[in-house]
């Protein structure tokens, strides 16, 4: 089931955002996205259960349906969530990417296995075997994921990364011209705090 948090008083929830620019080209920032805050305190996390991961995963190819992940491959779905949304975040502010979401985005890329490798017990000798089939599946989607944020961060289209310019929203987007928000709502949101601002000769927040 979809996790909502919420840190305010209980608002009608909003409906999950539509992917924010760019999202449907790089899979790494739709991951990026894929705990979007909403008003009122909530937040919507689509990776919050085992189900859902396997569910976001499937939708975009990386996965089959009946994968099967546990609690342990959710985790690290949504750790390697945190790691991506870090790099782009020292991107976008012009700040040094942190070393330790560099290694563990390197660490996914590296991690799984191109081919069967070679084992050895005393009841088979020397064979040739997958991983775990979940833990594989896992770990290739995790590093499609990894090499898809390494394509972003060092391609031509990292100097359009930019974050949604609409409090509370927390998404990443690429920016096309001076488009600064990551769906019509929260361009809504922004024309109504400039608008509310010029009638009452108040600064918008954020």
């Amino acid at each position: 089931m979809r996790r909502m948090t919420e840190t305010a008083p209980a608002e009608p929830l909003e409906p999950a955002p539509t992917p924010a620019p760019g999202a449907e080209q790089y899979l790494a920032l739709d991951l990026a996205n894929s705990a979007p805050a909403l008003p009122g305190g909530h937040t919507l996390d689509l990776l919050s259960s085992p189900a859902d991961a396997n569910r976001w995963l499937a939708e975009r190819g990386l996965a089959p349906a009946d994968a099967g992940l546990r609690e342990m491959c959710a985790a690290q779905l949504r750790s390697l969530r945190e790691q991506i949304r870090a790099l782009i975040a020292s991107r976008v502010e012009g700040q040094p990417a942190p070393a330790g979401a560099v290694a563990a985005v390197n660490e996914a890329m590296t991690k799984a296995p191109a081919t069967a490798l070679l084992h050895w017990d005393a009841t088979r000798g020397l064979h040739r075997a997958a991983a775990h089939p979940t833990t594989q599946i896992l770990e290739h989607a995790l590093a499609a994921l990894a090499a898809d944020a390494a394509d972003l961060l060092t391609g031509p289209d990292a100097d359009r990364l930019t974050a949604c310019g609409s409090p509370p929203c927390t998404r990443y987007l690429l920016r096309h011209g001076r488009r600064q928000w990551c769906s019509t709502r929260c361009g809504d949101r922004v024309r109504a705090a400039r608008a509310y601002a010029r009638r009452t000769g108040r600064e918008p927040q954020g």
